[in-house]
């Protein structure tokens, strides 16, 4: 009889879980799951849809974690990037959950990167060069391109590869982003120490655009080299022309900043990640699709959290490619010529 008695209560409390689990985004209010998870109700169910087909788990265990609960694991760690302990102590389950669970969402979420992450269609452009516009009166802008900084823990192997200009572990993330502040476009493979120009040179985008030209200017700053399609500042302003385009240039290409920025104010977990390279981008990867879900959907920052302190970098000495810089002389006087000369 005790043995049935201990089965019997065993199970009950197996269905108290499940009960609890059952609805697990009822137990936070509206204001509560945007300040601990930087989404809402509904914006969470959505994620969970997009990454249902992948990790969905065909299990009849009754102590399987729902899909809106690793979304909330998932989501509590980018939004405050605490240790694995304590966001399991949050969510009531192990730490070993909680890394499994933010690995396998970051992989699912990584892995809609072409759904979310791209450049304005055909019939966008227009739009999108419109908005830049009324920024700072740059004429056919359609992104702005930086490199920030995602600083981690010093890695394993070849940790002097990752030491930024700063004297920090980083991933040295390139983001082209539109005046809406969605990214359109990102690369995050390299360590810290790169240079931004490389991280370019060497991309799929500088070779995409180099064989088949955008319709317009993407803006970068003076650690850029200056292409046909890639507009830097004056080195020296010594005209009145000049000094206009690079005024109206800074105020268009502050977009890129205030996107680096909103970034890591919704997700501080890029703030420091005690990961390792690998999975310190897959994270950040999940980050920068989560932004762009956020930001399509209109979900607001919260404003009961700390704002990190901004991530200045230290200047960059340019690097140069001269096989297309006299082309992009010629456009960047045109530009001036046509809208700087009053």
């Amino acid at each position: 009889m005790a043995g049935i008695v201990h089965r019997y209560r065993r199970r009950r409390y197996r269905q108290r879980v499940d009960a609890e689990r059952a609805k697990p985004l009822e137990q936070y209010t509206s204001e509560e799951l945007h300040a601990h998870f930087r989404f809402g109700r509904d914006d969470i169910k959505y994620i969970a849809d997009l990454v249902r087909p992948t990790l969905q788990r065909q299990t009849q265990r009754s102590h399987a974690l729902s899909m809106e609960e690793q979304c909330l694991i998932a989501l509590r760690f980018y939004a405050c990037g605490t240790f694995y302990q304590v966001i399991g102590d949050n969510m009531r389950v192990r730490k070993t959950t909680v890394s499994n669970v933010l690995k396998a969402m970051s992989v699912a979420l990584g892995s809609l990167i072409n759904q979310f992450v791209y450049f304005a269609k055909d019939d966008q452009t227009a739009q999108t060069k419109h908005t830049f516009f009324q920024m700072g009166n740059m004429p056919s802008t359609i992104g702005a391109i930086d490199c920030t900084h995602a600083h981690i823990q010093a890695p394993c192997e070849r940790e002097w590869e990752y030491v930024n200009r700063k004297g920090r572990h980083s991933i040295n993330i390139q983001l082209v982003g539109n005046a809406n502040l969605i990214i359109t476009n990102c690369v995050l493979k390299w360590p810290g120490s790169v240079h931004d120009a490389r991280i370019l040179r060497e991309s799929a985008l500088y070779s995409a655009l180099r064989s088949h030209r955008a319709n317009g200017i993407t803006l970068g700053d003076s650690a850029y080299p200056l292409l046909p399609w890639l507009m830097t500042p004056f080195p020296v302003v010594n005209t009145p022309e000049s000094s206009r385009s690079n005024s109206s240039h800074c105020k268009t290409r502050c977009a890129t900043e205030r996107l680096n920025g909103v970034l890591k104010r919704r997700f501080a977990c890029l703030n420091y990640l005690r990961v390792q390279p690998k999975v310190a981008c897959s994270i950040i990867l999940a980050c920068i699709v989560l932004h762009n879900i956020a930001t399509r959907r209109h979900v607001p920052l919260d404003d009961n959290f700390d704002e990190p302190e901004p991530d200045v970098e230290p200047e960059q000495p340019p690097m140069f490619l001269h096989d297309e810089g006299h082309t992009g002389h010629v456009i960047r006087d045109a530009i001036v010529r046509n809208y700087f000369c009053y």
